[in-house]
């Protein structure tokens, strides 16, 4: 694994739970965690559970006893290690958004492509499609429960900058986060979206805004770093957006509304998404990420209501692996369940999802957003 803050956490938690729930077709061995700083990586390796520490990627892909190597580093060196590992022979598991750019994602995943002719296999980190309640969601649209699809709706909220003092950080500084709120929360909407629904976006009008143009840089660090230590009076440009709303439509015809900011005060992570259709209605809340709700228009008028659908029952995807009905899941199942499917997909031979292609895809409706800010315009997404 290369990367140990917040995703690399989240990351060595699944890779060390999964094998001990779930009943894998392949073992799972946590060799080696890779960071900058070597005491800094020596002290993740022992705190995550890694047999070794080492500061150079590119050692990764010399040894024998790395068959997959997980990327939890910031977007601007995605494309690097991924096509590099890809091309050593190693499975890649890469965060998202899959990179910066959308020249860089076309290039990642044509290496994946290549790659997967020789049996080498590559994944993007969309974790949230492993929630069993978005699961649900899924399989209801797929069977035609709620009709055509007439309107989405997404937002992603969050607060934790909304404070103007709050110091810069590396997902503030656009040369290494690619985007801002868009990419970084974004992304994973949009994705949603598209999975619950089948369908892709097509076409884009948005707008993206920074209120806050520049911020405190931590002592000790830099702009690009993820700060720390008290506040100096150096400051530091924000190079990224702190909010994006876009109206889209859809390849099957529904019309999308999507919003994604860091200044939502009081919202910590709520991921909001509900999808209407001819027969019926969807929705879902990551605040109650175990539920999901459910509207029957097919029903008599005087017992017509959104269900609550407490979805934790053993017939649901992920879920008899766990606890008994009830006693829901919590926001570090999702990335268990990415490594339960990665490992099946792998022991099987089989292509892994979502794709480097899907990622690709999410990334060009990023790209088109932005377009669509900087010209005023709608923006066809490429497809």
């Amino acid at each position: 694994m290369v990367g140990h803050a917040f995703m690399g956490a989240a990351h060595s938690q699944a890779w060390r739970t999964a094998p001990r729930f779930f009943d894998l077709p392949m073992q799972v061995a946590m060799r080696v965690v890779c960071g900058r700083d070597a005491a800094r990586t020596e002290q993740a390796a022992e705190r995550l559970g890694w047999d070794e520490a080492e500061t150079d990627w590119r050692r990764l892909l010399e040894r024998d006893d790395v068959d997959l190597v997980d990327i939890c580093t910031p977007g601007d060196s995605h494309a690097e290690i991924a096509i590099a590992a890809l091309r050593a022979g190693k499975h890649v598991l890469c965060e998202k958004p899959l990179a910066n750019t959308v020249a860089e994602a076309e290039e990642m995943t044509a290496a994946a492509e290549a790659a997967a002719e020789h049996g080498v296999r590559a994944m993007v980190g969309f974790t949230y499609r492993r929630v069993p309640a978005i699961a649900l969601a899924r399989r209801l649209v797929q069977q035609g429960r709620i009709g055509e699809i007439r309107h989405v709706r997404a937002q992603y909220l969050q607060d934790w900058i909304a404070d103007p003092e709050a110091p810069m950080s590396w997902r503030l500084d656009k040369t290494l986060a690619g985007s801002g709120a868009l990419g970084d929360i974004g992304a994973h909407v949009i994705d949603l979206t598209q999975f619950i629904t089948g369908e892709s976006v097509t076409e884009v009008s948005g707008q993206l805004e920074t209120f806050v143009k520049e911020r405190p840089i931590a002592a000790g660090e830099t702009s690009g770093s993820l700060g720390g230590g008290g506040a100096t009076e150096e400051r530091g440009q924000v190079t990224v957006d702190d909010a994006a709303v876009f109206l889209a439509h859809l390849s099957g015809g529904a019309l999308g509304v999507y919003e994604a900011t860091r200044f939502a005060t009081g919202r910590k992570n709520a991921i909001r998404i509900e999808v209407n259709g001819s027969k019926g209605s969807l929705a879902f809340d990551f605040e109650d990420m175990n539920v999901l709700e459910f509207f029957d228009a097919t029903e008599p008028v005087e017992v017509q209501g959104f269900r609550r659908i407490l979805v934790t029952e053993p017939e649901h995807p992920y879920v008899a692996a766990w606890w008994p009905a009830g006693h829901g899941l919590g926001y570090e199942h999702g990335f268990t369940h990415q490594v339960v499917d990665l490992v099946t997909a792998l022991a099987a031979g089989g292509q892994p999802e979502p794709s480097f292609a899907d990622g690709l895809q999410v990334q060009r409706v990023l790209a088109a957003v932005e377009r669509s800010s900087e010209t005023r315009s709608w923006q066809p997404v490429a497809q």
